[in-house]
């Protein structure tokens, strides 16, 4: 089984345990050996709970043994069972696992343990899916990148000295590595889209609302949504089943999101989009990959047409910015209404210190025009979605960047320790218009979809003359994830990339 595991996803490790060709604590110690062999290289991996996945593994095997089925623990592939014995983790942001530390990458909040399930934690554990470890994220998931301080730098196995991207990067690297076939992730700007499309996964963020409760990012604005990655199509569409409100219908019936992916696709009226969005251009490896996944979807009998937007993005840019900042200074400078503790300085990164401190003098007061520019933008978008089935634009500017790439310099680090001690206003102006470029440079495709609310993918079908993962973003309207799920499905047939294996993994298997 140990050189088989490779070859199953989620769904097919679960028809394991179910036809009990293989064990729910074969799998979760294959998967723990697998964490100890590569976690060393690639730092995805921030808490361990293997004990009490191993006594829940044991326990599950027993009652399976004994054809003693509880209703969240059902083998048949119905409802809550669908995905029994299968090893999972866990985003260490916003979804609270009970009496497990969530640090969300920083020091202020590394002994917090929360007492409850989050509703998306609470719903994985009734489809039976056995939560063994967390992952990294950055701190409180205000980078694109997961490098926190409090646990250093995850790395890509497509190449370590490369990001995962973020935040859910943690993530993105575990299942690239092959510790698990599907992980837990949220995005609140991109950061199920950018670590899958660094990662060479596939990645869905789900319609506003989908999944019941929501990241800390998903505060003003409700940008956050909390989803998965996945090395199949399917796998993604069984747990938005699972998640988003077909938990107790037969896996696959009739109008489910799984169901959508075993559908054929028809041919689809594509909006061509090749803008850079946030970002002031895309390189040559993404207008490779954009090119590249136009003329598949035009072989497929879609019709391709080349469009603007028609959107404003410095407006976007702004719209996004004083909203992200307003939640940066509630998780920050209100972090004792969850924590019960005053928060220090010293107990953040100096760029989330000082984004919190943007929000509260700028974000409050800017708050209003900003939500009224999402609503904009949302109606624009559902205006273009109204004429076409789907959006096709980049994921991302540019392939995965190096590790330390976007970090501040010293320079910037001293500016924004000027600004929280002596907060003026064209100080902060400047500094977030710098900070943003340097982000937005790379990680800018992704968030006018978190503002509009509406589904959107990214799908790995292009790999760059370097080897490293380019994924391409596909957005369809509100609701309309089993239409992207046809459409992922009928791409991953014809260019497949489930075998397709990072040098670390290809070492290391």
């Amino acid at each position: 089984m140990h050189s088989d595991y490779l070859a199953y996803d989620a769904i097919g490790l679960a028809e394991l345990v179910r036809t009990g060709e293989a064990s729910a604590r074969e799998l979760l110690d294959i998967a723990i050996s697998r964490t100890e062999a590569v976690n060393p290289a690639i730092n995805a991996i921030v808490l361990k709970d293997y004990d009490a996945a191993r006594q829940r593994a044991s326990r599950d095997d027993a009652n399976r043994a004994n054809g003693a089925h509880s209703a969240d623990s059902r083998a048949d592939g119905v409802g809550h069972g669908a995905l029994a014995g299968v090893p999972f983790l866990i985003k260490d942001l916003g979804a609270p696992v009970a009496g497990l530390r969530m640090a969300m990458g920083s020091r202020h909040y590394r002994h917090f343990i929360p007492a409850e399930d989050a509703p998306v934690v609470a719903l994985a554990k009734a489809a039976g899916l056995n939560i063994f470890a967390k992952t990294s994220t950055s701190e409180l998931g205000q980078m694109p990148y997961t490098e926190p301080e409090l646990f250093g730098a995850c790395r890509n196995p497509w190449n370590l000295d490369h990001t995962p991207g973020g935040s859910s990067g943690g993530a993105a690297a575990a299942v690239a590595a092959g510790i698990v076939p599907l992980a837990h992730a949220s995005d609140g700007g991109g950061s199920i889209r950018i670590p899958a499309s660094c990662c060479g996964l596939f990645g869905l963020k789900p319609s506003r609302g989908r999944v019941p409760g929501a990241s800390p990012s998903a505060a003003a604005g409700e940008l956050g949504i909390d989803h998965a990655v996945s090395r199949s199509v399917r796998d993604s569409a069984l747990l938005l089943d699972l998640l988003g409100g077909n938990a107790d219908r037969p896996a696959g019936a009739p109008g489910t999101f799984l169901s959508a992916a075993r559908e054929p696709c028809k041919p689809l009226n594509i909006a061509y989009v090749t803008e850079p969005m946030l970002a002031p251009s895309l390189s040559a490896d993404a207008r490779a990959a954009l090119a590249d996944a136009a003329q598949l979807a035009s072989s497929l009998g879609h019709n391709i047409e080349p469009v603007s937007l028609g959107i404003d993005f410095a407006a976007v840019r702004h719209a996004f910015l004083t909203i992200w900042s307003v939640t940066a200074e509630d998780m920050v400078l209100n972090a004792d209404r969850i924590t019960g503790r005053k928060p220090l300085r010293t107990e953040f990164e100096i760029s989330t210190w000082a984004m919190a401190h943007v929000g509260r003098k700028l974000g409050e007061r800017g708050l209003p025009a900003a939500l009224e520019e999402q609503r904009r933008i949302t109606e624009r978008l559902t205006g273009l979605l109204s004429r076409y089935d789907v959006i096709l634009c980049a994921t991302l500017a540019a392939a995965p960047i190096k590790i330390g790439e976007m970090q501040p310099t010293a320079v910037e680090r001293m500016q924004m320790r000027a600004i929280t001690a002596m907060p003026l206003e064209p100080l902060m102006k400047k500094m977030l218009t710098e900070a943003s470029n340097k982000a937005f440079a790379w990680a800018g495709c992704t968030e006018v979809f978190n503002l509009s609310g509406q589904p959107a993918m990214s799908m790995p079908l292009y790999w760059n003359a370097r080897g490293l993962p380019v994924g391409v973003q596909f957005a369809a309207r509100d609701g309309g994830e089993a239409t992207l799920l046809r459409l992922a499905a009928q791409l991953e047939a014809a260019r497949p990339w489930f075998d397709r294996r990072p040098p670390l993994l290809q070492a290391r298997s």
